[in-house]
This record gives C-alpha cells, sequence and structure tokens, in this order.
C-alpha cells in the first residue's frame, strides 16, 4: 500500500513498489503486470499516478508498453525508446503524451450510437445498420488543442460505451478491458485546407492546412475494430516515420 504521509511522490512510492516486485521475482521477466485497475485499488493511486509512474519505468527501461493491451516486465534489449519522439509504433495519444511527459485531455464533441451506413459496414466487416459507437473528440496536449479525432467501431465491442467518460477514458484500454487487442492499424494520410468546423475546433484559421489521417485498426486474428478519421492542426503536429531499402536494389 502506497502510503501518502510520505514526502516521496505516490508516483515515485508507485515505481519503487513495481521494481521490488520485479526484484523479488513476484514480476518476472516478460510477464505482463496486473491490470492498471487491479494496480490502482490494490495501491490506492490514482490512475494518473499510476500511469506516470509506469512510464517512469518505461523509460529507464525495466517495463515496455504493448500498446492497447497491456505494461510487460521488459527482456534485454526490449526498453522502448526514449520519450521526445513521436513513435513509428501503433499507440493511442494518451499513450504517446504519457510516454513524452506531457499532459493530455480530451474534449468530446460527439458520443453516440447508431447504424453502420454501407461503407463503414464494408470496412468493418459488419452487417448494414449494425449499431456502432461514434466517438468524436478534439485531443489536447497542455490546453493546446491538436486534432479532431472521430472514430466508430461496433457498439457491442465495449460494454456500456454509450455512458463511458471519454473525455478522460482512453479507447484504447478501454478496449483492452474488453478482451480487444489492437494489433495493426492501416493509414493513409493527405492534406487540406480547414473548413469552418474543423478550424473552430482546433483554434485556427478557416483554410489553414490540416493533415487527415484515415485508419483502420484490426485486432489480433486481423478483424477489423475501429475506423477513424483524425484531423491534425498542420502546425502543431509532426509524423515521423522511417523508409529502408531493400539490398537487393542496392
Amino acid at each position: 500500500m502506497i502510503d501518502s504521509s510520505k514526502a516521496e511522490p505516490l508516483w515515485a512510492q508507485t515505481a519503487d513498489f513495481v521494481r521490488e516486485h520485479i526484484a523479488t521475482g513476484t514480476y518476472s521477466e516478460g510477464m505482463r503486470l496486473p491490470p492498471e485497475r487491479e494496480l490502482c485499488q490494490t495501491l490506492n493511486v490514482s490512475r494518473v499516478t499510476l500511469r506516470k509512474a509506469l512510464v517512469s519505468l518505461v523509460d529507464e527501461g525495466v517495463l515496455s508498453a504493448s500498446h492497447g493491451r497491456g505494461w510487460y516486465v521488459s527482456k534485454p534489449g526490449t526498453a522502448e525508446p526514449a520519450a521526445g519522439d513521436w513513435p513509428n509504433s501503433l499507440e493511442s495519444f494518451s499513450e504517446t503524451a504519457a510516454r513524452m511527459g506531457l499532459e493530455s485531455d480530451s474534449i468530446v464533441i460527439d458520443h453516440r450510437v447508431s447504424p453502420a451506413t454501407l461503407d463503414e459496414a464494408e470496412e468493418l466487416a459488419v452487417a448494414p445498420g449494425t449499431p456502432l459507437l461514434r466517438l468524436g473528440r478534439v485531443r489536447r496536449l497542455g490546453g493546446v488543442p491538436i486534432a479532431i479525432d472521430n472514430t466508430r467501431l461496433p457498439a457491442a465491442l465495449i460494454a456500456g460505451g454509450a455512458d463511458i467518460d471519454f473525455s478522460t477514458a482512453s479507447l484504447f484500454a478501454t478496449l483492452g478491458e474488453n478482451d480487444i487487442d489492437i494489433a495493426r492499424s492501416e493509414a493513409t494520410i493527405e492534406a487540406r485546407d480547414a473548413d469552418a468546423a474543423i478550424a473552430g475546433h482546433l483554434d485556427i484559421e478557416v483554410g489553414r492546412p490540416i493533415l487527415v489521417m484515415k485508419q483502420l485498426s484490426v485486432d489480433t486474428r486481423d478483424r477489423p475494430v475501429l475506423i477513424s478519421t483524425i484531423e491534425y492542426s498542420g502546425d502543431r503536429y509532426r509524423l515521423r516515420t522511417v523508409f529502408t531499402r531493400s539490398k537487393s536494389r542496392r
């Protein structure tokens, strides 16, 4: 149990708790830590405090994050890259922000269940008219709007999804709690000018450039889970990637 009367910050005590359990073998190499909810109850700390501790251990190379699945005791040579760059690996907005030590939040602008259109049904491999959870959020870092994220997924995947407060809850984490593991996303990116609605949400001028990313995310069985359209403010987001050339072409 974490002692709130101590001068040491709660997140640091939480990190020490995890280190101690690794040292004693309770959490062994390659092992997945208990779910965040369980750890929060065991230690009597908030999820924010817990994640700050876990992110600090990722930066130290003690843990690694399997995005959307949980936190694992690192094996030699598998530590996450140091905070600083947006990663090539798949992770949620809140996971990236936490890893980089940034404060993130969301403003929910759409949260409802409605029938899938023909196009949505085809992308998600469901029947037309299947109830979809529609979630629209303005994603912010340090109070500054970075992107508008509009996501659609079968409502049946998340129990009580229409009642969850996604201004603070992570969609990826919620899916993980419902035994849905995101394994891969296919994305296309294009540039366009911001219309009045987008400009208003991102606090930019109409006509300013934005980056539009459309994603289809699948689970470990390669089944479609969600589709999303994310509109980034062009001057507030940088996407970094790496290209390699085949030896046969040299």
